[in-house]
Formats: structure tokens, C-alpha cells, sequence
């Protein structure tokens, strides 16, 4: 038999082990959750980005026309609503894992209906979501006009 990974060779592996795995996902599952709490709590969790938003009229004063500030003012909110999406995204996921590890752990019959709900709903959730960027993103290539830089003696530039 080849070795697995623990260095043993195949066959009785014994219960010291199993318990050595144990522990080692109870170790993992520990530093899942520390680090959901810390990225809920530092500067990358969902309500702190969010809070971080600007005014139109900082960029220009009293609305007055200046199309590079619309611009930028316009795709500053692009991009601030991305990564609060982001930032939820990840906290999902690694919610996610958590679960998924105590699941492992405990063993799938004995997880509790409530984390159940709340895995599916995540996955749910996160499946939608990326459905949503696909297709966004089929939109996009689609909106595209093809660039004929032979024309212009241009190289693409991206």
C-alpha cells in the first residue's frame, strides 16, 4: 500500500489518528472564526466600508458642471458598491467554511437545522450573486464594439 499523507502506511491507522484530525480541524475552525470576527470588525467588514462614502459636491462645489468630477464621482460609486459586495461576499464565505468545518467535526446528521438554513441560504445567496456578475459580464463583452487598430495604427492597450 502507498502512504498517505500522515507518513503511515495504509491499514490500521487507530484512533490516535482520528483524534489528531479532530484537533486539527477544531484548530482550523478557531482560526476561521477568529478571522470572520476580525474582517467583520477591521476595516474591510461590511459596515465600515460602507460608511465610507463621498458627496457629489466635494468634487466640484454646488453641482456645477464639470464632467470629470461627474466621472469620477460616478465611478467612485461603482466601485464602492463593488467592494461593500465584496466585503459581504467574503464574510459570507468564510461563514461558510466555519459552518462547513463544523459540520465535519460533528458530523452531518448531528448539525443543527439552523446552521443548515444558513449554510443554503449563503449558498443561495453567493450562487445568485455570481450568476448575476456572469451575466453582467455577458452583457458587457456583448456591448463591445470590435476594435480595428490596423485603422488607427494604434496597439491595444487593454
Amino acid at each position: 500500500m502507498l502512504p498517505y499523507e500522515g507518513g503511515h502506511s495504509g491499514g490500521n491507522t487507530g484512533a490516535g489518528d482520528l483524534a489528531k484530525g479532530a484537533g486539527a480541524l477544531k484548530r482550523f475552525q478557531s482560526r476561521i472564526d477568529k478571522l470572520l470576527t476580525e474582517f467583520e470588525n477591521g476595516p474591510g467588514g461590511t459596515s465600515k466600508v460602507a460608511q465610507q462614502t463621498i458627496a457629489r459636491t466635494s468634487f466640484s462645489g454646488g453641482n456645477l458642471p464639470f464632467a470629470e468630477a461627474d466621472g469620477f464621482f460616478t465611478q467612485y460609486n461603482r466601485v464602492h458598491k463593488e467592494l461593500v459586495s465584496l466585503s459581504k461576499f467574503l464574510g459570507d464565505q468564510i461563514e461558510m467554511l466555519r459552518i462547513a468545518v463544523h459540520a465535519s467535526e460533528v458530523g452531518l446528521d448531528n448539525v443543527d437545522e439552523d446552521m443548515r438554513r444558513r449554510f443554503h441560504t449563503i449558498d443561495a445567496r453567493l450562487r445568485e450573486a455570481h450568476a448575476e456578475q456572469e451575466a453582467r459580464e455577458r452583457a458587457q463583452q456583448g456591448n463591445q464594439q470590435p476594435r480595428n487598430d490596423a485603422k488607427t495604427g494604434m496597439k491595444d492597450l487593454g
